[in-house]
């Protein structure tokens, strides 16, 4: 549950005992206010907060923040909510006590929202930039606001502060809009949840398939890229850095441009349409139009850029499994399958760092395409890349001794299977054309167990999979190295995935002299494994 109100007292100090306020008549929260019905536009029942006596209550967007108001208000002020306050106050300073949605029960206690505050703000916009008066949203909590460890763990000054960003937004306002709406605040916090989950971060150029309109209307805005605020600065605060970045509503067509080219450069067209976000990448939920429609000459660049660049989209995930067919059914000692109905070996710690690490690398400039070491470090909560060889990814420059077991077990198989949904299936060409033939690799990343299927080109660096032995395995994670002929001859076998909407569940594709066959099958497959 969520309030929505001024801003109010920020949470009890450290040192405080952590338990929930009791909610009951005349109290609503940690305010002490008498609760007003708010219905978001979303539809969500939410708890206004309006402080007692009509006062604003001094919280973190006022300036007792600062300094101001009572002595012993700044030493109860969690360190990391000031420093992002100050950077709202800067661009706000007429606005120092904010509509603002607050988690009544804190992700810290046991809830189910890990953003603590969702601050909205209303931004004039700059005529003479074409940008239009909108509301701006804030998040606060996917950095570390308190430092002692109840969310976040410490991991100094220098670094990121929790996961390193906080989300923002800009909505259009609409004639005679008085109010904010809600709803992108659940939005926020749908997408906070997925970072806590799956300790995934965001970057810019990144987007989201949400695959429903943000509002809940009927909407062609579906989906989301990312990209850095235009106004709000980075923020060095007592726990790290936090930087702000902002949520672009787009339509279908925009992601699939996205996902085939990249992200940077649909938002580079997006803000050159001002009906489709313009130089703020404002949200305009009525827009029923996509850049392309606007303007068809938008099409042709996006074309000449898949082209020449390839797509910077590494990996998804998704609904998928692997099958290894050159070990009979029956034979389950030591087996490395994944199969429908079976329960997946988990991977390795090390594995799944380096699947997140094929995630975030996207596009490799200037250098060989590399797969991250399986022996990467984190150091101050960065992941530093660089470019191994082959030796530092997979062999020990000291002693074999200290060599990862799950390395020393490295399967090779004969003959595969690959099974994935239509969504997921869809993107096997863009996986071959936009990173195979430009030499890069592509990962899916099962979202109901631990499988990984990792598609690699020949050139790229620190694979287990070979040209001798081109499928092989770390547990459930699977590599498939693919030359660049065989590439072009699944693009024309698989040219019919470039419109799935044409045929009937199930598809098999098949290449029995490669011994190698893909299956797109109805999400029930998945969703169900006992199906």
């Amino acid at each position: 549950m969520a309030t929505a109100g001024p801003a109010p007292f920020p949470p009890p100090p450290p040192s405080a005992p952590r338990r929930a306020a009791p909610l009951g008549p005349g109290r609503a929260g940690e305010s002490g206010a008498e609760p007003e019905r708010i219905r978001s536009s979303s539809g969500a029942a939410m708890e206004g907060v309006r402080p007692a006596g009509g006062a604003p209550a001094a919280g973190p967007g006022s300036g007792a923040g600062s300094g101001a108001g009572s002595g012993s208000f700044p030493s109860l002020f969690p360190p990391g909510l000031h420093g992002i306050y100050g950077e709202c106050r800067r661009l706000y300073p007429e606005q120092p006590n904010p509509l603002q949605v607050t988690a009544i029960l804190k992700y810290w206690l046991g809830g189910p929202d890990p953003l603590d505050y969702v601050s909205m703000y209303r931004n004039v916009g700059n005529p003479a930039l074409n940008v239009p008066e909108h509301w701006h949203y804030v998040s606060f909590g996917l950095s570390d606001l308190y430092g002692d460890n109840r969310v976040h763990e410490f991991t100094g000054t220098d670094g990121p502060s929790g996961f390193g960003f906080e989300l923002t937004f800009r909505l259009k306002r609409e004639t005679g809009e008085s109010a904010p709406p809600t709803w992108p605040a659940e939005l926020m916090q749908g997408l906070a949840r997925y970072v806590f989950q799956s300790e995934n971060t965001f970057c810019s150029g990144d987007h989201v398939s949400w695959h429903s309109p943000l509002d809940n209307s009927e909407s062609r805005i579906q989906h989301m890229l990312l990209t850095e605020d235009p106004q709000m600065q980075p923020v060095q605060t007592p726990f790290g850095v936090v930087t702000f970045l902002q949520i672009v509503g787009v339509c279908t067509e925009e992601l699939h441009a996205a996902q085939q080219w990249n992200g940077q450069g649909i938002l580079e067209l997006l803000r050159t349409v001002p009906v489709a976000g313009g130089p703020w990448l404002i949200t305009d939920m009525r827009r029923g139009e996509t850049i392309f429609e606007i303007d068809p000459h938008l099409q042709e660049r996006v074309d000449k850029g898949i082209e020449t660049d390839g797509s910077n989209l590494s990996g998804v995930s998704a609904k998928c499994a692997w099958d290894d067919l050159s070990r009979p059914p029956e034979d389950d000692e030591d087996s490395r399958s994944i199969c429908i109905g079976t329960q997946p070996r988990r991977l390795s710690g090390k594995d799944t760092e380096q699947i997140r690490e094929t995630l975030r690398r996207g596009l490799e400039i200037n250098s060989k395409p590399v797969l991250p070491p399986i022996n990467a470090q984190r150091q101050n909560g960065l992941n530093h890349d660089r470019a191994p060889s082959r030796k530092d990814s997979l062999e020990s420059e000291s002693s074999a001794a200290i060599i990862p077991h799950e390395l020393i077990r490295t399967r090779q198989l004969e003959s595969v299977h690959l099974k994935f949904n239509q969504e997921s299936g869809a993107l096997i060409p863009l996986c071959l054309r936009g990173r195979l033939l430009h030499g890069r690799h592509f990962t899916y990343k099962s979202i109901t167990g631990d499988t990984a299927i990792t598609f690699v080109s020949t050139g790229v660096e620190g694979a287990f999979a070979t040209e001798e032995h081109p499928y092989a395995a770390h547990g459930p994670w699977l590599q498939i190295l693919l030359t660049e002929e065989f590439v072009e001859r699944m693009l024309e076998d698989l040219e019919d995935l470039n419109s799935p909407e044409e045929f009937k569940l199930p598809k098999e594709y098949s290449w029995p002299e490669k011994k190698l066959k893909v299956s797109i099958l109805p999400d029930a497959v998945f969703d169900n494994p006992l199906h």
